[in-house]
């Protein structure tokens, strides 16, 4: 077999896995909308949908996932190949847990699809536009290998931030002023974190776009802008003194770093 041959080859097989990681993006886009639509339109059969077709996108992981370490082990690849295998596994990594967390999202709206409609629920829709807009523009610079693109959505990052910390007051100044705000208001958290960290693992992939071009790792500071960490919501004092209700029923339970992302590390 000539040397022409093998390299013509190896440039398809290249090509093949940089189409998986596409199609994978594209499906973990959708499913990110779908996970908002259904939010927004309180719509039970399309959150089962999105969370139906959650598997789909861990079977891309694994195709993806075996035929980079096939290429590595047959083809031993260096400089500009080898970035490219490693971070098609990066990107399907980050694409992975998108996935997941639109299912978490999902979810979640099964549950507030039962309750009545809060005030801050209008802000999920309004995170998830930013959201997509950015999945949107770091996968067109992954399919472009275009850096600047990748890069500028990376700095938006910081807007979503401000966003999650905006809506993590008004839901926490919710709770207090009526306990019956509790169970949605806590659903609605949780979908905002999710979304946050749809936002960081955007990032991510932007992160790995300027790698795979430039052939060193992006070394700006991320922009982080995230304050609900900090943030103190003091309680009205003519609430403070109105009678306490009982434990509410159906109040969610945190199902831990596994379903929802709270405490997990980017």
């Amino acid at each position: 077999m000539s040397t022409e041959h093998i390299v013509r080859s190896f440039a398809h097989e290249l090509e093949r896995l940089s189409n998986l990681i596409t199609q994978m993006g594209g499906v973990a886009e959708a499913q990110v909308d779908a996970a908002v639509k259904a939010v927004a339109r309180r719509d039970v059969a399309l959150a089962a949908q999105v969370m139906q077709a959650d598997q789909r996108i861990d079977a891309y992981e694994r195709d993806i996932d075996a035929e980079a370490v096939r290429l590595l082990a047959l083809r031993q690849p260096l400089a500009q190949d080898l970035r490219e295998i490693v971070s098609a596994l990066k990107i399907a990594s980050d694409l992975e847990r998108i996935g997941d967390y639109a299912s978490n999202i999902a979810k979640r709206s099964l549950a507030l699809a039962q309750v009545p409609v809060v005030r801050p629920a209008v802000a999920i829709p309004r995170m998830g536009r930013l959201v997509e807009s950015i999945m949107k523009d770091v996968l067109d610079a992954y399919i472009e290998r275009d850096v600047q693109r990748a890069i500028a959505a990376w700095e938006r990052d910081e807007e979503l931030d401000d966003l999650y910390t905006s809506l993590f007051r008004e839901v926490l100044t919710y709770m207090m002023e009526d306990p019956r705000n509790i169970t949605p208001c806590t659903h609605l958290l949780f979908m905002a974190k999710n979304l946050e960290r749809i936002g960081d693992h955007a990032t991510n992939i932007a992160e790995t776009i300027h790698y795979l071009v430039v052939g060193t790792t992006l070394r700006a500071e991320r922009p982080k802008s995230d304050g609900s960490s900090f943030a103190v919501v003091e309680p009205d004092e003519s609430a403070a003194e109105a009678p306490q209700r009982g434990p509410q029923r159906g109040l969610p339970r945190d199902g831990g770093p596994d379903n929802d992302g709270a405490g997990h590390a980017a």
